[in-house]
Formats: C-alpha cells, structure tokens, sequence
C-alpha cells in the first residue's frame, strides 16, 4: 500500500471562497449562517441557513449562467481550481493516472426545484432542456475531470451526508492500490432551494433559532451549501515533482448500520472508526483531534458521543473535540470534505477549532467540547467524522507529514 499526502485544498462555503477563508472562521468562530427567505413558501419556520453571499454567488456563477451547470458544478470547479493551483499540478499530471472522486448528496436541486415549481403551477412542459445534464449527481465530478483532462476513474457517491468522506475515502484507495498516481477528491452541494429546504422543515431536524451541536439546550441543524476539494497524491508522486506536502492521509473507515434509516447506530459508528486508526497503525490515543459530525439534533450528537466513548475510553477525556456546522452548516454531501479541510487546518496551525454557540454540558452525553473559541495545542493526527442517513458511516483521519 502506497503512502497518500495531500497537496491542495480547495474550499466554496457560507464562510467564503477559499480554504483558508473557512479555515480562518472555523479558528475565529465566525459563523457563515445568515437569513434566507423563500418567496415559494407561504409558511416558513427556520429563516436562517449557512448559505453564500450574493457578492460570492454572483463571482462564482459570473454575468452570464453557463447553460449546462449549475450552483452544485460550479462550486465543485471553484474549490478544484483553487485546490490544483496550491497543488501546483500542470497539464502533464492528469491523463489516466488521475482520477476525480466528487460526492453529492442531492446534485442540481436548482433546476429540479424551477422545474417542478413551474409544472406544478402552470402544467407546462416547456422545462429547462439542459436539465438532465444539470441534475445528474455526477455533474460535479465530470466538470472537474473535463477542466483538468483528468481521463482516470471519474466518481460520484451518492450517499447522503457522507458523500465527500467516501469520496475522498474513495480516492485514498485508488492511489493507496496503485490504481492512479493522484486524485481531485470532494464534495459538492447546491440545495439551498425553496422546496429542498421546505421538506428538511418537515423533517423537523432543522433549527429556528442557532445551531448548538452537544449543548444541553440543543433543538436542531442548520442547512448548508458549498464545496470541498483536496488534490490527493501518492507520496513518491508529490516527492518526485517537489510539491509541497500538506499533510499525510493515513486512514479511511466506512461501512453501514443496515438498521435504522435515520438514527446512527453508536455501535457501528465506533466500529468505523477503529476500521479508519488500524488503517492509520494509530491507537486512538494517538489522535489529537475530532472533528465531530455533530449536526446539534438530540438523537445524533448523544448517538456520536456514545461511539466516541466506545472508542476512546479514558482517553476521551484528554481528547479535543468540536463540531464546526454552526459556522459552515450542515453541508450535507459536501459535509466531510469541508470539515476535513477544517481538520487538516487545525493540524496545520495546531488549534483546535471551537464549537460556537455552546452553553451547557448535556448530561446524558457528558462530553464538554471545545467551547466558543479555539485552543492552541499540540496536534499530531486528527479524525473526522460523518454519519449519514441510510446508516453510512465515514471516518477519515490525516496525520503530519514525516519522511520517517
């Protein structure tokens, strides 16, 4: 098995465009989320989302939508240009020997949702004609490997929000195999849309007021949009072509509850997670550094808690955690990939991010993260975690680079 190093980061979020934008939020606790009104709805109860500027919309769509994508593509593209600029990768690096591995959750929710608005209102067939293409889960994936000439394996897991996980997780075994030299690796999500965010408030999981992940008073998640790219290597790759190493990539867990549809099961979570640290030869008092999926649901975070203690044990104590949705918000297939760039960020300025908006310790979790504002520390390896619906679990750890 090949040694995997990251060489790029690449981020679109509600904090801003950049992966040292979401970064620096993330370490200052300054929170994306801002109001969000839906003409479509007659009765909206959540009125606030971590959803991009206008001024960041307006810069990454440009004056004149391209015909054949939208917001969920064009984020992809946004974060993989800015993730193979710091790369430093040329035309000579693509071909068949890299591969593209983009998750979605939901892929073009802006033209499904015009589409259905103007049928169910006017019973009209005159619908967009590039729908297809601009529905399509794998848009994002197929745009990116297009604008690099990436001819290699071209991906798109589906899997709620644990999509950019298993993909990045995905890529990390393409190149671990020896299967492509590198790999743009992520997740993309446009669903910030009047009827996608209408069925989320009937699922009744969504917040009014503000995202409290672990927090006693805790009552929901908030919805979230964006993109999250890394540019993934083997190490004899980056070393050959002189790049400059992030970090390493040593371990990625998944698997599934086969239980319940909605509700993570904690045993098969704490599972995921040793699959990841035996990946990683780490034990779990190696890492540093959670960065939990904390979505602020009561169910979910006891649940996560739960595992993590499995896991842990003792050690949990000592153990920094937080979750960081309630600065980018719960970005659902783009949801890993931003909180794994959040991660590789903490390990890179060695501080641990802080989970905002926190009040009190919840008895029945018991578990204090880091509240309100980051802590500087020493940190050698972080984890991250996502559980999804559908009971797939991803966990994905990075370590500092060493030549050792």
């Amino acid at each position: 098995m090949r040694r995997v190093v990251v060489t790029g980061l690449g981020a679109v979020s509600a904090c801003g465009i950049g992966a040292e934008t979401l970064i620096d939020a993330t370490q200052t606790g300054t929170s994306g989320v801002k109001p969000i009104a839906f003409d479509d709805l007659d009765a909206q109860r959540v009125k606030t989302a971590a959803r991009l500027s206008e001024a960041d919309l307006a810069h990454i769509i440009g004056e004149k939508p391209h015909r054949m994508r939208e917001p969920v593509a064009e984020y992809a593209l946004t974060a993989a240009r800015e993730a193979v600029a710091q790369a430093g990768l040329t035309a000579a690096h693509f071909g068949d020997m890299c591969g593209v591995s983009i998750g979605s959750g939901f892929g073009g929710g802006q033209t499904l949702n015009r589409n259905y608005m103007k049928f169910g209102r006017e019973g009209s067939m005159r619908l967009d004609p590039m729908a297809v293409p601009k529905i399509m889960n794998n848009a994002a994936a197929s745009w990116v490997s297009m604008e690099f000439g990436a001819t290699g394996p071209a991906l798109c897991l589906a899997t709620a929000c644990s999509s950019g996980s298993q993909s990045i997780g995905m890529g990390f075994q393409m190149i671990a195999t020896g299967q492509v030299d590198r790999c743009i690796a992520g997740g993309s999500e446009g669903c910030l849309e009047s009827g996608v965010f209408r069925v989320w408030e009937l699922l009744r999981v969504m917040t009014a007021e503000v995202n409290r992940p672990f927090s006693k008073d805790r009552n929901g998640m908030i919805l979230g949009e964006g993109a999250g790219i890394l540019v993934l290597e083997s190490l004899e790759s980056a070393l050959d072509r002189g790049a400059n190493i992030l970090c390493e990539l040593s371990g990625f867990g998944t698997n599934s509850d086969a239980g319940d549809l909605l509700r993570p099961d904690p045993e098969r979570a704490a599972a995921c997670m040793r699959v990841a640290l035996r990946q990683a030869g780490l034990e779990a008092s190696d890492i540093d550094y959670v960065n939990a999926h904390g979505t602020g649901t009561v169910a979910n975070d006891v649940n996560e808690a739960t595992a993590l203690r499995e896991v842990f044990g003792e050690t949990l104590k000592g153990l920094e955690i937080s979750s960081t949705k309630p600065i980018h918000g719960h970005a659902l297939g783009a949801a890993g990939a931003l909180e794994l760039i959040v991660a590789i960020g903490a390990l890179r300025r060695q501080s641990a991010p802080p989970t905002v908006n926190f009040t009190e310790t919840d008895p029945k979790i018991d578990l204090l993260p880091v509240p309100n504002d980051a802590k500087p520390m020493a940190i050698n390896a972080v984890m991250s975690n996502s559980l999804a619906f559908g009971g797939i679990n991803a966990t994905l750890i990075a370590q500092r680079y060493s030549d050792g």
